[in-house]
């Protein structure tokens, strides 16, 4: 397994063991060692998965404090543009993003620190998204910022969106706790 510094501080690539055989594939996601070593969670309180139809946009979610987390995500089906943005005020990438294409065919993650907002752009059909993190859900402390206000360019002009992503404030209008 390969843990590969992003141009966000504290935001890892994961390139997980990955093995394939006439049997199909087998694909390591975690491995407690690997992640104590480099000083990245080892400790799990929940794990979740979401599934998603061709441009569906989740995002841009985090926890507030007490029960920000770090957040493991990779894609099982499909494929997905994922997105990262660092909320962290004392940060030296603060404000600043990072994307990357999450395919299920390469098993390849992200390893998201607290204090980032975390959103993704299904590219395919039938993509479902594995998440493992740090915190229980606290719906008071579950927030967002509106995934169009990062200056990135998703690529998509008509995606489908929650309701509640569309109300999410503003990065400009943002006021982070992080």
């Amino acid at each position: 397994m390969d843990l590969i510094p992003t141009t966000l501080d504290g935001c890892f690539q994961v390139r997980p063991f990955f093995a394939e055989d006439e049997r199909g594939k087998f694909v390591k996601t975690f491995h407690a060692e690997r992640f104590a070593a480099l000083g990245l969670p080892t400790d799990w309180r929940e794990e979740y998965y979401s599934s998603s139809r061709k441009g569906v946009i989740r995002g841009m979610h985090f926890q507030t404090p007490p029960y920000d987390h770090e957040k493991l995500v990779y894609c099982l089906q499909g494929k997905v543009l994922d997105v990262v943005v660092d909320l962290r005020k004392k940060s030296p990438t603060f404000g600043q993003y990072f994307a990357t294409e999450l395919d299920a065919t390469y098993g390849h993650g992200l390893m998201i620190p607290k204090g980032m907002a975390h959103g993704f752009l299904a590219l395919t059909d039938d993509v479902l998204m594995a998440y493992k993190v740090t915190t229980v859900y606290a719906a008071q402390n579950d927030k967002g910022i509106r995934w169009d206000s990062l200056g990135f360019d998703w690529g998509v002009t008509d995606p489908i969106i929650s309701a509640r992503d569309r109300d999410h404030p503003a990065f400009a209008d943002f006021v982070s706790p992080f």
